[in-house]
């Protein structure tokens, strides 16, 4: 019998949209594995031990089967098209895709998998965020990052309308490229990444800064609104599904 759940039929969908793009196969259970981009010329795993946060979180909080594993994944690797969520973070400027690494990211995006892009430099730096543009021009000649309204749904995945902001607040809000009325990339460059870490002990390594705790809870939320809307959609645009998420809140009262 096939899980319906809608995390499940994404990934089946891009399964058959890769096997009929390519030959190449590999196996994916059922359960969410968090994948990061690998890339040549830069920092690209700026916070090594986020993603067991991040899973943790996902756990205790919503119904996502989750796999508690970092997939890290280059843009040639066979698995990218089992992983419907792709996290790409950094601090300075990379190196450029290659020509069949634009297509094989293209081919991803359109198979229905969404890449995250977190700009985890200082806002002094401005290195990865002229690659990222540079990279997106070539992705996509003639569309451009822009500006994702406040009524968008990855802001009602999970929680209702958290507020855009990271371990800093660089740009009060996040920015996205459509194919076809899907937003297949979302930008923040607020360091969400950052927000997660903690030390040895337990202790958040980060302070989020200006607006403390406070701002930490908010980017965890958008955090995992982001990986939700990954998994479901657009689905949870429309108004019936808020009684719902509304109720879902209520009862998770030590969620953050």
């Amino acid at each position: 019998m096939v899980n319906k759940k809608p995390g499940s039929l994404l990934v089946i969908g891009m399964v058959i949209c890769n096997l009929i793009a390519s030959p190449l196969v590999a196996q994916q259970r059922d359960r969410f594995v968090f994948s990061q981009l690998r890339y040549k010329g830069g920092d690209w795993d700026p916070y090594p031990t986020a993603y067991k946060e991040i899973l943790h979180y996902l756990t205790t909080t919503t119904s996502v089967k989750v796999q508690i594993a970092k997939r890290d994944l280059s843009l040639n690797d066979p698995e990218l098209f089992f992983s419907p969520f792709l996290y790409l973070a950094g601090k300075e400027e990379f190196a450029p895709f290659t020509a069949q690494e634009i297509e094989n990211l293209r081919r991803y995006l359109s198979c229905g998998g969404l890449l995250f892009i977190d700009d985890a430099s200082e806002e002094t730096n401005l290195g990865f965020n002229r690659a990222v543009h540079r990279e997106m021009e070539k992705l996509f000649p003639d569309g451009k990052l822009k500006r994702i309204p406040p009524d968008h749904a990855v802001f009602r995945s999970f929680y209702l309308s958290p507020s855009v902001v990271g371990r800093r607040v660089g740009n009060p809000y996040l920015e996205g490229i459509d194919i076809d009325g899907q937003t297949v990339v979302i930008y923040s460059r607020n360091d969400l990444g950052g927000a997660w870490v903690r030390d040895r002990l337990g202790n958040w390594l980060y302070e989020c800064v200006p607006g403390g705790e406070l701002q930490r809870l908010e980017a965890i939320k958008l955090f995992l609104n982001i990986v939700i809307y990954s998994l479901t959609g657009t689905y949870k645009r429309d108004a019936i599904h808020q009684p719902y998420i509304q109720q879902k809140l209520k009862t998770r009262k030590t969620a953050p």
